[in-house]
């Protein structure tokens, strides 16, 4: 057979980049900064603010005000701006927040720096997605986005150990310091990535700061982010109810499943139908919150949270790369934003409504119709998937 008769297979094109790495490591300073701030806030709130878990949930959801109206102009602004300014004062303006966070006494105080912290937050998350989108080949995008979150997941996996470890050696005021020390650092990394925003001619019409087209998906993406919000708002609470000696032991255990999963199955994604795989990952954080509702032990709780832990590993690739799939390259931006609007819905908007259920019916309540939203969601990913809603 002549030469010429072989198939030539193309060469894969090339994904980790020095920029690449370089906001990987920016996102797990900053969300190492998170994770200390997750199992420290509900501590704090129950502890010295002497408030309860209501309390809590609000304190935890609170960022989600602020953030949820301004990640669409985030969005606009980086489509317009770029991506380099959002990214640096996202994250020191959080490192600004962590460390008053310290200083305040009264949950009224400490809800206030967490409305400040939403702002924070919009700015560096939705600069960070686009310029993950800017550096990612559209052929490995699923890829992209396992091995980019790991920044985020091994951050809130060694987040709680580190705010933990702080919090019993040397209190409250030390966890907060570090926790603004790692946000600074972040702001570091991503001044050194450079402006990532494509080259074009100007747009004709302003875009609207909402994207239509993300918002279907998006639907699906807040039920597996409300879920999710429930794990993380009240994992510790949890564990110690149930009589775990090491609270942040679930986050461990949640977070390195996230991890060892999206390295292990990266390129899942982009191989199977994004919002087949999404649904059956609503369908399997459900069946983990109904495991932490249900079976109220130690062994439970570790099971639960791993099973959402699963669960999540494929939810967030398989909705962003069917996100992203229907945004245009100056669109990016926009799509960031909204996507992560419904993720302030969900993460932040959750645990302040499931705390009141916390409070009234206890935590295992609140971890049962988070189940609930992620079932529906998994419907409603199926019925995007199958053609329905503009699904495709």
């Amino acid at each position: 057979m002549a030469t010429t008769d072989i198939p030539q297979v193309a060469p894969r094109e090339r994904l980790l980049t020095r920029p690449f790495v370089v906001l990987a490591l920016a996102e797990l300073a900053y969300f190492t900064a998170t994770g200390v701030a997750v199992l420290a806030l509900p501590l704090y709130v129950t502890g010295p603010v002497g408030s309860d878990a209501a309390g809590a949930g609000l304190a935890f959801g609170a960022f989600a005000v602020v953030a949820l109206a301004t990640r669409p102009v985030a969005g606009r602004l980086v489509d317009a701006r770029g991506r380099r300014p959002l990214l640096v004062a996202g994250a020191l303006l959080c490192a600004v927040c962590l460390v008053l966070t310290a200083q305040s006494g009264t949950l009224g105080g400490v809800v206030a720096l967490r409305l400040v912290l939403g702002l924070a937050e919009a700015a560096f998350f939705v600069a960070a997605v686009a310029t993950l989108v800017d550096l990612a080949p559209a052929s490995r995008m699923g890829e992209a986005i396992s091995y980019n979150s790991l920044g985020l997941y091994l951050g809130l996996t060694a987040g709680p150990a580190l705010g933990e470890l702080l919090v019993r050696t040397a209190g409250f005021t030390a966890a907060w310091t570090a926790a603004a020390v790692l946000a600074a650092g972040a702001a570091l990394l991503v001044a050194g990535i450079g402006e990532t925003r494509p080259d074009g001619p100007p747009t004709p019409e302003p875009h609207r700061l909402i994207h239509r087209g993300s918002v279907p998906v998006g639907m699906a993406f807040l039920a597996s982010m409300l879920a999710m919000g429930a794990f993380l708002a009240f994992a510790a609470l949890h564990a110690a109810d149930v009589g775990l000696a090491d609270v942040s032991l679930p986050l461990l255990v949640y977070g390195s499943v996230v991890v060892a999963v999206r390295i292990a199955f990266a390129r899942v994604p982009d191989r199977v139908r994004p919002l087949a795989l999404g649904a059956g990952a609503l369908l399997t954080m459900a069946a983990g919150l109904l495991v932490l509702a249900v079976w109220r032990t130690p062994a439970g709780a570790v099971l639960g949270a791993g099973t959402v832990g699963l669960g999540i590993a494929f939810s967030t690739p398989a909705l962003f790369a069917a996100i992203f799939a229907r945004a245009a390259t100056d669109e990016r931006g926009a799509a960031s934003g909204t996507a992560s609007a419904f993720l302030d819905l969900g993460i932040g908007g959750g645990p302040i409504l499931l705390g009141l259920v916390a409070r009234s019916v206890g935590v295992p309540a609140a971890f049962a119709v988070a189940a609930g939203a992620a079932l529906l969601g998994a419907v409603w990913a199926l019925v995007l998937a199958s053609g329905g809603a503009s699904g495709r």
